[in-house]
């Protein structure tokens, strides 16, 4: 049976795994002095309308963690929402590679901030305070971690506030596919031209082995990003190997149909799992992840039966689907549920 824990227990495309096969004939520069990785940025600029300065790291946790500390000195504050990935899951990885920056979590219905919320805790934030930590960044994910997604003008909105209290915005991308894909528009709208100053854009969860990069849509802010990242400990030497995942996954907007197909998988589970009585969905479904509260015994009969899933707490559990998911699990998924 399917294992709907994450997006990440999906393998890497066929495209993907072709062109590092590719990549490791032949010899080229370290470092990404390659011309692999001088496409990336090229294909990077031309998606997003814009030049762009283009860092490929192996993991999200580095990307977030070393995009932050471009935008936050150790005494600043870095807004995010209560559920973020970087206030969660990464151990403490923002704070380390920022010297010390202090991560403030904020509420918000459906994974989501609003500019309100963020305009009242900067007010309250104690700006010129030397005894507090100055308000520096905000960060936004796209997709949410409650698997809904910024519209265009919510992250113009949300930006409009951020940069007139002095703050940079980074956008944590994990899932930046997801939203494309779904909303239709145009990426630049959903970043730079929405005021987004840095994005990491993750394609390890979208169908690459190991690849993300951090995408600055004014280069200027990236002069000293690749000191950051060596120190740091994440440019890899053979920088081609990441490089050719992202060529690969972009080109001919494989990672938008890869996401697409997704997307399909979870809006075919939501439309099954909602005409079922004794079921409900936490939050709108809008990329690929889905919440939802689920009677106990059927719980069960689905671990017995073999899916994987998470238990997020009392009755409601998270199902993600992935560039690589079934119909035909979706559908034997359902069929438990509804006790047929």
């Amino acid at each position: 049976m399917h294992d709907f824990r994450s997006d990440n227990v999906a393998g890497a495309a066929p495209e993907v795994m072709t062109a590092l096969a590719a990549a490791s004939t032949g010899q080229a520069a370290p470092y990404g002095n390659d011309a692999l990785t001088a496409r990336v940025t090229e294909r990077l600029s031309a998606i997003f309308e814009t030049p762009v300065a283009v860092f490929p790291v192996a993991t999200g946790t580095a990307a977030n963690a070393l995009a932050l500390s471009a935008l936050a000195p150790p005494f600043g504050a870095i807004y995010c929402h209560e559920e973020a990935h970087i206030t969660v899951d990464e151990c403490g990885a923002p704070e380390f590679f920022t010297g010390g920056a202090k991560l403030v979590p904020l509420p918000g219905a459906h994974g989501k901030l609003t500019p309100d919320t963020v305009a009242r805790a900067v007010a309250r934030a104690g700006v010129g305070v030397v005894h507090k930590v100055q308000p520096s960044a905000l960060s936004l994910t796209q997709a949410t971690e409650a698997g809904t997604v910024y519209r265009p003008d919510e992250v113009e909105a949300l930006v409009e506030v951020a940069h007139a209290d002095g703050m940079a915005v980074h956008m944590d991308g994990a899932r930046f596919a997801n939203a494309v894909a779904r909303l239709g528009c145009a990426p630049a709208a959903l970043t730079w031209k929405a005021g987004v100053d840095v994005l990491t854009l993750g394609g390890t969860k979208g169908g690459c082995l190991a690849a993300e990069a951090v995408v600055f849509f004014n280069p200027a802010m990236a002069e000293d990003f690749g000191y950051a990242r060596k120190r740091g400990g994440h440019l890899v030497s053979k920088t081609r190997f990441l490089s050719a995942q992202l060529d690969a996954w972009l080109a001919d907007e494989l990672w938008l149909r890869l996401s697409g197909h997704a997307n399909a998988m979870a809006d075919r589970l939501a439309a099954g799992l909602a005409t079922l009585p004794g079921v409900m969905l936490e939050h709108p479904v809008e990329a690929n992840e889905l919440f939802v509260r689920l009677p106990e015994p059927t719980i069960a009969a689905l671990e017995a039966a073999g899916f994987g899933f998470y238990r997020w707490d009392d009755g409601l559990v998270r199902l993600v689907t992935a560039f690589d998911t079934p119909a035909a699990s979706v559908d034997a998924f359902l069929k438990i549920v509804s006790g047929a």
